[in-house]
């Protein structure tokens, strides 16, 4: 059973709950986690101003997703910076060319969830991920979330990402803080989440 996460990240905070989510994805028996990336559509130049060269250089081994492994996929995650309270323009030019999947249904029916990274608290953590879930609906996909059961996400003793739609970190104005282990805790709970949904979906 493939759980693929397709993800963009400019400095490394989405790829760290990527990561994360794999490694729940990965505890359930059966369960392969694949990781990909969407194509970049910034200028190397523009990346070198936005002082994210070396970041993405090391980013860049992870392999950039097909629309074949989109269709393959049992289960997909999708991880995206905020822009403006929604998803980013590279994920939102991947998925404006899923179409041919769209027309044939190829994406019915199969479980997928989403999670976040905003700079600040109340950056547009949830309207990222519902906008985004439009997506998957439309795509008629059978939203996963993050329940409560995530008990992490109820927290008040210490500033966190996280929400009943998915899992989030918070990256900092200038983007200089890393997700934490309660955010990372969430990631990893949505991709064992998601996978085990998956595997009753595909039983």
């Amino acid at each position: 059973m493939n759980v693929l996460t397709v993800y963009y990240s400019l400095y490394g905070h989405v790829s760290a709950l990527a990561q994360a989510a794999a490694e729940g994805v990965a505890e359930i028996p059966g369960a392969v986690a694949t990781l990909r990336r969407v194509p970049e559509t910034l200028s190397p130049e523009v990346i070198e101003k936005m002082g994210a060269a070396d970041i993405q250089k090391s980013l860049s081994v992870v392999p950039v997703c097909t629309l074949d492994e989109l269709e393959a996929a049992d289960a997909i995650l999708f991880g995206t910076p905020t822009r403006f309270g929604n998803m980013c323009g590279q994920m939102r030019q991947f998925l404006d060319a899923t179409g041919g999947l769209w027309a044939k249904g190829a994406l019915v029916g199969k479980p997928a969830g989403v999670f976040c990274s905003t700079a600040t608290q109340h950056g547009g953590q949830e309207t990222t991920l519902v906008s985004f879930i439009y997506t998957l609906l439309h795509h008629g996909m059978v939203v996963v979330g993050l329940p409560y059961s995530f008990s992490g996400q109820t927290r008040v003793d210490e500033i966190t990402g996280g929400s009943p739609y998915g899992a989030t970190t918070i990256a900092g104005p200038d983007g200089s803080r890393r997700p934490s282990e309660n955010e990372l805790a969430a990631a990893r709970f949505q991709g064992r989440h998601l996978a085990a949904i998956a595997a009753k979906l595909t039983a």
